[in-house]
Order: C-alpha cells, then structure tokens, then sequence
C-alpha cells in the first residue's frame, strides 16, 4: 500500500517564537507494509461548542469536568485525534452555570464576609463567581505550565481578533514540542494542544488554524479584539462580526495536509 507523507516548515525566530506561518507542503509517496492509511486532515465545525480547528481525522468526544480556580465544578468536552505519535486536542469548558452555582455558594457564605454575600458588588458576583470567570485563561495557563516541562514561549494574541495565550513547551520527559492556544469565548474556556515528538514539525499551523463560528456554522472574526471579561461578560457591547461564510467542514475542498495540519481559522 502507498500513501503520501506531508512535511510543513515554520519560519521562527531565534527564541523559537512563530513569526510567520508558511506552508510548504510537499508529498512524498512512501512504499509501506500494512493496511496503515495516513490520516487526511480537514476543517472540523463544531457549533455546539461554537469553534472551528483542523483536525487529522474525524476527532473523539469525551465528557469530563473541570475544577476552577475557586473549586467550582465545571462541565466540559474534551476532542482529540492522533496522528500517529502526534496528539491534538481541544479541551472546552462551560462556564455558563457559573454564575448559578456562585448565588448557591453564596447562600453558606462565611458571616462577616460582604463580597461573597448574593447582594455582592457587580465586579465579584455572588459567591465571587465573576472573579472566577475573569480569571479563568491565566488559570488554565497556570495548570498547564505546572506540567514537568520547559516553557519556551508565552505570549499574550488573538485569534480571529478573540484575545489569549499562546504557549510553547518542551515536554522533559522525552523532549516532545506542545503548542497551546488558551482563550476565553462566550462564556466558554478553550484549551487548544498540539504535542509532536522530537525531531518532528511543530504543530503551528494546527494552533494556528483555531477559529470561532456561530450556531450555524458562519465564521465569527470580529473588527476589533474581543475579551469575554467585558464583551463576553457584558461590560461592553460585543464587537461587529467582520467574518462571514460557512466553514469548510471536515473534508472540505481546499483542506490541506501536514504535520501541524493545514492554515486556517487564521489572524
């Protein structure tokens, strides 16, 4: 059986930060043993969960829970896909019942202590559920760096103009390369992983291929930098919706291939 086998090239700087995303694709066809059938990647819209994100092959499910920073416990949807020896998954948690779960807390606060009270100040919420929220993508980036790995780059972005942290880590243990996207959208916390072992491309442009869409499945890039701790939050009013269209759907003509997958959601 033969397939083909796709490499992808990242121009990065000295500290190993992308600088810009090229793709140099290039298909080199393999003789090998076996029924093994590479894995095609293609765009994959989830509306329910309301992103959009590359994936090679079709991603699992999984129902799991989240603990927040002030120990709520939090539904969330954990999809993945392997490639091999490389991992990709999008891990989503739902903060809506947050706020809830906050006026329940509330109700067996301490006495004496006012900013946990259900008449709580509108910047905490009750049971300091908005303090919780606000803080929920350094939080995430925190359990993330406590992994036993070298952090090798953290930076502040956006993607589709939906701010977040962008992280590279080298894993200690056997030397693998994981980018990660944190961010916060519509009430909802996204942690986007890619790990490919050493020596491999790193997965940019799979971290870079994160985009947002609505429940149709029309693309969402604002005009101007979203933050769910005020627009998401409503301190502000959400920004105008500048991107337009479906997205292409797992499979969808102009899908690429490679080792981080193809370009996508983009900047």
């Amino acid at each position: 059986m033969r397939r083909a086998v796709f490499w992808q090239y990242c121009v990065v700087t000295r500290e190993g930060d992308v600088m810009r995303m090229t793709a140099l694709v290039f298909a080199l066809v393999l003789s090998v043993p076996g029924p093994a059938v590479a894995q095609e990647w293609g765009e994959y819209v989830n509306t329910q969960d309301g992103f959009k994100v590359n994936f090679p092959g079709q991603p699992q499910v999984a129902e799991t829970t989240w603990k927040s920073q002030l120990d709520y416990i939090l539904p969330a949807r954990v999809y993945s896909a392997d490639r091999g020896r490389e991992r990709y998954s999008m891990t989503v948690v739902d903060y809506t019942g947050l706020e809830q779960q906050g006026l329940e807390r509330s109700k067996t606060c301490p006495p004496g202590n006012a900013q946990c009270r259900g008449n709580a100040s509108p910047t905490i919420g009750p049971g300091y559920w908005k303090h919780d929220e606000r803080g929920a993508v350094i939080y995430a980036t925190f359990r993330l760096l406590q992994r036993d790995a070298k952090l090798t780059s953290l930076a502040w972005d956006w993607q589709d103009m939906v701010e977040g942290h962008f992280i590279q880590l080298t894993n200690n243990a056997d030397q693998s390369r994981t980018f990660a996207y944190i961010a916060m959208h519509e009430h909802k916390l996204y942690t986007l992983e890619g790990t490919v072992p050493k020596g491999y491309p790193e997965p940019g442009l799979f971290q870079q291929s994160m985009g947002w869409v609505d429940k149709n499945g029309n693309r969402i890039r604002y005009q101007i930098i979203y933050s769910n701790s005020y627009h998401g939050m409503g301190v502000y009013p959400v920004p105008a919706n500048a991107g337009a269209g479906r997205g292409g759907g797992a499979g969808a003509p102009g899908a690429g291939a490679g080792a981080g997958g193809p370009g996508g959601g983009g900047r």
